[in-house]
C-alpha cells in the first residue's frame, strides 16, 4: 500500500477507522493482530503499534486482557437540551442542566465550604482565596450516569442566609434563579462556553467511560445586574450525548 505525506501509522489507523464506521469491522469483533496489520499494510511493528493506540484514544476499540483488542460498542448520542436560566417554576438542578421537560433524572449532590481557586475567582469576579460554597453533583438519566457539575457560589452572597447550602433549607433542591430570588438576588442573564478535553480519570470513572474519552465542558455563569452569583462546570460524555441549545429570538 502506498501512502501519502500523511504518516504511516495515522493512514493505517484511518483505514481501520472506516471499516469500524462502515460496519466492516462491527462491535465486538477482533481488531486485526499487529501481526497481521504490519503484513497487510506493509508496515513497521511500531507503526502497526502506533495505529492501535490512536484507535484506542478515539475510543473506537479496547483492549481485553489475555485476549487481544476489540471493536467497541458505539452509543447512539442523546440529545442534552439547554436553554439558559428558566424563571422561577420550582426548577431543580436536574432541570436547570436538562431543559428537556420529556426527561426525568435524579441526582446526588454534596457540599462543602472552599477557598475559589484563582480561575474560579475571575469567573466569580472576586478575589482567589475568597470563601465559597462548592457543589459536587452527579446526573443520572434511568440510573445511568449522564452528567457531572461543579458549582461555586460566593458567600458573600449567600452566606448566613437561607439558601447558603444549594441543596438543603427551605429551597434545597432548587435551581439557582429560584434560590437567588429567595434572598432578593434578580438573575437577569447567564452565558456558557462549550470546550471539550479528555476527561480526567475521576471523571470516566464517575461517568462509566475509558481512559481517552473526550467529554464536553460547559463553563456556566448566572448574573444578577452584571455580578456573577454562580459558576459551574458541566462535564459530559462526548461520545453518548449532543448538547442542543434552544435560544429564543428578539
Amino acid at each position: 500500500m502506498t501512502f501519502g505525506e500523511q504518516p504511516a501509522y495515522l493512514r493505517v489507523a484511518g483505514d481501520l477507522r472506516k471499516k469500524i464506521v462502515d460496519g466492516s469491522l462491527p462491535p465486538h469483533t477482533r481488531l486485526p493482530s499487529q501481526a497481521r496489520i504490519r503484513e497487510e499494510y506493509g508496515v513497521s511493528d511500531t507503526v502497526a503499534l502506533e495505529a492501535r493506540k490512536v484507535l484506542m484514544a478515539e475510543g473506537l476499540v479496547e483492549g481485553r486482557s489475555g485476549s487481544g483488542t476489540y471493536v467497541r460498542e458505539r452509543p447512539v448520542p442523546r440529545r442534552i437540551s439547554r436553554s439558559g436560566f428558566r424563571p422561577p417554576s420550582g426548577a431543580t438542578p436536574f432541570r436547570q442542566e436538562q431543559a428537556n421537560g420529556e426527561t426525568r433524572g435524579t441526582w446526588e449532590s454534596s457540599s462543602e465550604q472552599a477557598e475559589a481557586s484563582g480561575a474560579v475567582a475571575e469567573r466569580l469576579g472576586i478575589r482567589p482565596g475568597e470563601r465559597v460554597m462548592c457543589t459536587r453533583y452527579l446526573f443520572r438519566e434511568a440510573g445511568e450516569a449522564m452528567m457531572l457539575s461543579t458549582s461555586w457560589e460566593p458567600l458573600a452572597v449567600t452566606g448566613r442566609t437561607p439558601v447558603m447550602l444549594p441543596e438543603e433549607g427551605p429551597l434545597g433542591g432548587m435551581g439557582v434563579v429560584e434560590r437567588m430570588a429567595a434572598i432578593d438576588v434578580v438573575v437577569d442573564n447567564v452565558t456558557e462556553e462549550v470546550g471539550a478535553r479528555p476527561g480526567l480519570a475521576e471523571e470516566l470513572l464517575a461517568l462509566g467511560g475509558v481512559p481517552g474519552h473526550v467529554v464536553l465542558v460547559i463553563q456556566r455563569t448566572y448574573y444578577a445586574s452584571g455580578r456573577p452569583v454562580e459558576t459551574a462546570d458541566v462535564v459530559i460524555p462526548a461520545d453518548r450525548y449532543r448538547v442542543a441549545y434552544h435560544l429564543p429570538v428578539k
